[in-house]
């Protein structure tokens, strides 16, 4: 996987990401109760974990932090994707609520956000959070 560019690892592991979410969404909607709201929380808040450490051992393995900041290596993917996450959500949200027939289905929403957010993502991961080292 090393081989391919970085964008398309990213949106590999985006969608491996995705699939988890669509696993723990339906999980949290159907087994737990949950509404498609509370159940599209949990279901991101398990994927950007998946996604931060696959991203950070496949895509940006030679920037990724050192060993001590590990955490806010975390912290910042959280944050620098966030503007991702409120595209995603925006899109989510609009389909379910104004969408119809199929589009109002909270997993192709689901995924319609996923897309979305895709490019916001990938440029915040590598400019704020996977930076190069400075040269020189």
């Amino acid at each position: 996987m090393d081989r391919l560019p970085p964008f398309l690892r990213f949106a590999i592991i985006g969608a491996l990401g995705f699939l988890l979410d669509l696993a723990v969404l339906a999980f949290a909607i159907e087994v737990l109760g949950l509404g498609p709201y509370a159940g599209r929380a949990l279901s991101f808040a398990v994927t950007v974990t998946f996604t931060w450490a696959m991203n950070r051992w496949l895509t940006f393995a030679e920037r990724r932090a050192a060993r001590g900041g590990i955490l806010k290596e975390w912290a910042r993917f959280v944050a620098a994707n966030a503007i991702g996450l409120a595209v995603n959500y925006a899109v989510y949200a609009a389909l379910l609520n104004w969408g119809s027939g199929w589009l109002a289905s909270p997993y192709v929403a689901a995924g319609c956000g996923a897309i979305a957010g895709l490019v916001f993502n990938y440029t915040a991961s590598s400019r704020l959070v996977f930076r190069a080292a400075p040269k020189g």
